[in-house]
């Protein structure tokens, strides 16, 4: 199995296939179990399991291991796949609906959710259910007249064993908190059902220590994805499990998410998420919150409504001061994909055959991509690539500089300049090393 070690899986719970928009076409199972293996990924969701098309192939290649998880038949990488899915639910416009069914700018709600499923008969079942609230086959990634607690209703009346959570909580339009489609609390969006949500979602503009300004927030464990719509995007998030020998098993990974044992995760700087700070790209505007409201809330250049970020909304809902630790919570570390570390210091394209070749000698000598990023000597690391073992050890050591994302605009990072020394950074184990993992 891929993992940080015999008993730790990191696990990538929120991905797309080539059905989805804006997808790969490179995302077919079999890629996705063969970058598994690369990057160290032990668990990997399917991704859009309602998509008739991609269902398909799930059935066809996918194996039972009899615990309720999946490997890609004829494989030996070890992967173990979750059956998962994102659905978008539009919250209908009726003339009878209550002031939940919008969000507060008076337009119909949008959230996103990530679904966790233990079977292929609970998929058909849902996936029957869903299909009369909208098609399921135009995106792996459906969109669906129906409420939030409709959603979650339907598939946990189906099988109480399956598990919902909002994705990506933050982002402006999508996230059950963002600044255009959310709501100020999991109780709001998600009315009687919110009994079933356990754990929220940071998204790449959010990381931990901003979900733990919000004391309400206290009793869900935040988990991270990557979100993938290509292959090298697995994994640039991720949840971290630790198991006992042998249990690894679905039951046990929805468990911890329930019982708040996640091991940790593994995040983006939420400076490069591509919603953290506010603005307007068509204007090249980006503004911290402060700055937004000296403009009281106005693009400077167009005098339209800026798009308000993930650090802005967060400062909204807060009720304890930035840096705030919260006791017992899982820790976290920051990375950075390792193709995208390659190309920052070498000053080439992502997709270059420099990156690439430079990526497969590192993975060939540290066994995978999580190994190079977060445990593998930065002394021989350096022995191979000079800038790339500087590069990393910033990273483990959060001295990157960073230029904020805001309005779809990922936000842009130097690893090589250091930002000024400072204290150490708060977390619940002291200094944030990635010896945490």
């Amino acid at each position: 199995m891929q993992a940080s070690d015999d008993l730790d899986y990191i696990a990538e719970l929120h991905t797309h296939s080539r059905y989805a928009g804006a997808c790969s076409e490179k995302l077919t199972l079999q890629n996705m179990d063969a970058s598994a293996l690369t990057k160290g990924i032990g668990i990997m969701g399917t991704g859009d399991f309602s998509h008739p098309e991609w269902f398909k192939e799930i059935k066809k290649s996918m194996v039972p291991q009899d615990n309720g998880l999946f490997r890609y038949a004829g494989s030996d990488t070890g992967t173990s796949f979750i059956l998962s899915n994102e659905i978008c639910t539009i919250y209908p416009k009726t003339k009878g609906g209550t002031a939940g069914m919008f969000d507060r700018s008076g337009n119909v709600a949008k959230i996103h959710h990530g679904i966790l499923v233990p079977d292929m008969e609970t998929i058909e079942q849902i996936s029957e259910a869903l299909s009369k609230f909208g098609s399921l086959s135009i995106d792996g990634r459906p969109q669906l007249s129906m409420s939030a607690a409709e959603l979650v209703e339907i598939v946990h009346g189906i099988n109480d064993k399956s598990f919902v959570f909002p994705a990506h909580a933050w982002t402006p339009w999508f996230g059950v908190f963002g600044s255009m489609s959310g709501f100020d609390s999991i109780e709001a969006a998600y009315e009687d059902q919110a009994k079933h949500i356990h754990a929220l979602e940071t998204g790449l503009s959010a990381d931990p220590a901003m979900f733990w300004r919000i004391s309400k927030l206290d009793k869900y464990t935040i988990i991270s994805n990557g979100d993938a719509h290509s292959l090298p995007k697995l994994g640039r998030e991720a949840t971290v499990f630790s198991f006992d020998e042998g249990k690894l098993s679905y039951d046990a990974i929805i468990g911890a998410m329930k019982n708040k044992t996640i091991k940790g995760t593994i995040e983006f700087y939420p400076e490069e998420g591509k919603y953290h700070y506010d603005g307007h790209r068509k204007c090249n505007i980006s503004l911290s919150p402060d700055e937004t409201k000296r403009y009281n809330g106005i693009c400077p250049v167009c005098r339209k409504k800026l798009t308000l970020g993930v650090l802005n909304r967060v400062n909204s809902l807060a009720d304890r001061e930035e840096g705030f630790v919260l006791k017992g919570a899982p820790p976290f570390v920051h990375a950075i994909p390792l193709n995208e570390v390659i190309a920052s210091v070498s000053g080439k394209g992502v997709a270059t055959a420099y990156v690439t070749d430079t990526y497969s000698k590192l993975v060939e000598k540290f066994g995978t991509e999580f190994n190079v990023l977060l445990h593998a000597s930065v002394e021989e690391i350096k022995k191979l690539d000079q800038k790339v073992g500087e590069a990393i050890e910033n990273i483990r050591h959060d001295r990157v500089s960073i230029k904020p994302g805001y309005d779809g605009v990922f936000g842009v990072i130097d690893v090589l300049k250091t930002k000024p020394a400072g204290p150490a950074p708060k977390t619940p184990y002291g200094q944030k090393t990635i010896t945490a993992f």
